[in-house]
């Protein structure tokens, strides 16, 4: 998954933007209650772990 896609489903789940960085931002989840990173390379494909990790900070998964 691309980071623009999965930035696309947390806008979608209520996650917003906290705060950004030069190389990620911060992002928090109502659901979970969580803040988290998220890479600002939109057009590049996340690793398969880290896409996970996000999901499950963000209460997606």
């Amino acid at each position: 998954m691309k980071v623009s896609e999965i930035v696309k489903l947390l806008k979608k789940n209520g996650c917003y933007k906290t705060k950004e960085g030069a190389n990620h931002e911060r992002w928090y989840s109502p659901i979970t209650g969580k803040t988290f990173s998220i890479p600002r390379h939109y057009g590049k494909e996340l690793m398969k772990k880290t896409e996970q990790s996000i999901l499950t900070d963000a209460g997606l998964k």
